[in-house]
């Protein structure tokens, strides 16, 4: 634009003074109009609008300016402007770009990660100087650290943790530790999304069979503390019986024994008469029972 304002000046010079010398007061009016023209082209050329959710990076000469904010600004015709939007921007890191990661048991994983970043309109220059521009940052700076740091973060971690029992702690891992390192740079982390992990088609193999081992050995398990519970309750059971029969033993003295047996030959006889009864033993003489007697 500062180009066409300068061409537009030079055609009005020359209009200006061919219509004086032939003396046309056409060319003058062209001159005239050129003359406006160029003011008009020089004027724009000197403005820049910077669109809401923009910054911009002024640079005249190789010389970078101060950070350009929302709305209109005056600028030399010979400067450049460079535009970052300030909008969150998601970097998906799955499909082609999902990373292949290792733990720390050497399993292979591969982990989808979702990073929202934005560009911090107070270190636009810096981005600028580090970057160029908005594709670039993307591509030299959030999308290469992402990827170290997740590879890092599970490579410190078990297989086991990776996949299944620590994807939690693995997450706020990764977003702590990417926002550290771009945070310095203009790089706005906001949110970091670890969405899925798929082990490995070998590492598959070995969890399943490690899935299988503890089942039986589960099962192996339980099936010793059955028998164990039913040996004790045997052994409890056997040891109840032994202390009731001392029981008995201890308590089945000779007249005692004397006595039941004649009870019990009482109730025969009211059936039966029976006239003697061997309820003696040894010397002891035998017990006569009158069966007709109640």
């Amino acid at each position: 634009m500062f180009v066409f304002a300068i061409l537009l000046f030079i055609a009005a010079v020359v209009l200006f003074f061919v219509g004086r010398a032939n003396d046309s007061r056409g060319l003058k009016f062209g001159a005239l109009g050129a003359l406006l023209a160029g003011l008009f082209s020089l004027i724009v050329s000197m403005t820049y609008v910077i669109s809401a959710y923009e910054v911009g990076v002024p640079v005249a000469f190789g010389k970078v300016g101060q950070p350009m904010t929302s709305g209109m600004h005056v600028k030399s015709p010979f400067t450049d402007v460079t535009t970052f939007s300030t909008r969150p921007v998601d970097l998906n890191l799955s499909d082609k770009d999902v990373v292949e990661v290792r733990s720390s048991q050497g399993g292979v994983m591969y982990a989808e990660v979702t990073v929202k970043w934005s560009v911090d309109q107070a270190k636009a220059v810096e981005l600028y100087k580090l970057a160029g521009s908005e594709d670039a940052i993307q591509q030299r700076l959030v999308y290469p650290d992402s990827r170290e740091i997740v590879r890092n973060v599970f490579a410190r971690h078990t297989s086991e943790e990776g996949y299944a029992s620590d994807r939690e702690g693995i997450n706020a891992e990764i977003a702590s530790l990417i926002k550290e390192r771009l945070a310095p740079r203009g790089i706005d982390v906001t949110t970091v999304n670890l969405r899925n992990v798929k082990p490995s088609d070998a590492l598959q193999g070995q969890i399943d069979r490690k899935i299988q081992q503890e089942q039986a050995t589960e099962r192996a398990t339980e099936a010793s503390r059955t028998a164990k519970a039913e040996a004790d309750r045997r052994r409890i059971e056997a040891e109840g019986i032994a202390r009731a029969n001392k029981i008995l033993n201890d308590s089945l003295t000779d007249k005692v024994l004397m006595n039941q047996c004649i009870d019990a030959y009482k109730e025969a006889a009211a059936k039966n008469p029976v006239y003697t009864v061997p309820c003696g033993g040894g010397s002891s003489a035998p017990v006569i029972v009158d069966g007709s007697k109640r």
